[in-house]
């Protein structure tokens, strides 16, 4: 995969898995929702305003058209390499919602990519995540396009660890998340994804750790706790919103959507920006978390993955 040299365009790529979401409520009911980290993430940003494109695999089928049609309805595009790159099947995750909200999966995935993808020129913005980055073939294909997009745009990583795909949290896994961290601008995980990496860990001890790797700002979110992150100016904590929870679907990646947009409000994405990003203050990287964390709050007050528009999100501040 190639992406032209030219100057950086107002544009994010988001690059990973798009699935159909099972939710089997705790009556037993279910209901078929398009979904997937990445997929979500491209969701929220065309929600918020912001030119995105996926980069992903689909199956020529009713969960496929249906996925696009959702992501069509945020203005996102879907690059697939087409008909002929078509999966056999578009992927699902069955989710199974606990008396809490809370969320258990179980996948039927396959990822990879085609080569020579004609993407957009030079994003500001990367992000990807997830299943895409963990799963063969596709995660060395994500690899290399971090490596053509890194000299004119920002990385944006969550490993949003799903331990039933990506094996045990042993060396193997922890080593290939640090190393994707390490090329990364901006990293955003949960406190799950820290504890599962680093057992007994405190979140931020990781985070810290995470940040001497190389990336700019290392966000983690702690649930009800709210999230902390990390960065050269230091450490800032900001609360979790208030809200009555009617389920978490799609909560990490609405925050990752609003921490991208804030630091886009901020003018902090793109590779010109990355000094800028680097140097930012505690004061501007608390402005984004708490961004990012109304956004979730949002999110999490409805059910299904259903990020806030920008107009709804504007209201809150």
């Amino acid at each position: 995969m190639t992406v032209p040299d030219d100057r950086a365009a107002e544009i994010a790529i988001v690059v990973g898995e798009a699935l159909t979401d099972v939710i089997v409520e705790r009556d037993g009911a279910e209901a078929r929702h398009p979904g997937g980290s990445p997929a979500n993430v491209a969701y929220g940003l065309g929600r918020l305003g912001r030119a995105a494109t996926l980069v992903t695999e689909l199956g020529d089928d009713a969960d496929g058209a249906a996925i696009r049609a959702h992501l069509a309805s945020a203005g996102v595009d879907v690059l697939t390499g087409g008909p002929a790159a078509s999966a056999a099947r578009t992927s699902s995750a069955i989710a199974r919602l606990g008396a809490d909200g809370s969320a258990e999966y179980e996948f039927d995935l396959t990822w990879a990519l085609p080569p020579g993808l004609p993407l957009p020129p030079s994003p500001l913005v990367l992000h990807t995540g997830s299943l895409a980055t963990t799963v063969e073939p596709g995660a060395a294909a994500v690899a290399r396009l971090i490596d053509d997009v890194r000299p004119t745009g920002t990385i944006s990583y969550d490993p949003n660890i799903r331990p039933d795909l990506m094996g045990p949290a042993g060396p193997e896994l922890r080593g290939r998340i640090e190393a994707l961290a390490a090329v990364s601008d901006v990293v955003k995980a949960s406190d799950q994804d820290t504890a599962y990496l680093v057992p007994g860990s405190d979140p931020l001890d990781v985070a810290r750790d995470w940040l001497r790797l190389g990336p700019a700002l290392v966000v983690v979110t702690l649930g009800g706790a709210g999230a902390v992150a990390v960065c050269a100016a230091g450490v800032v904590r900001v609360p979790a919103v208030e809200v009555t929870v009617a389920d978490t679907v799609g909560a990490g990646d609405s925050f990752t959507a609003g921490l991208l947009d804030g630091l886009w409000d901020e003018g902090l994405l793109g590779a010109a920006a990355r000094p800028l990003l680097r140097a930012a203050g505690t004061d501007i990287v608390e402005r984004v978390v708490r961004r990012a964390s109304l956004a979730a709050a949002v999110t999490v007050s409805r059910a299904g993955a259903n990020p806030p528009t920008r107009a709804e999100l504007d209201a809150l501040r």
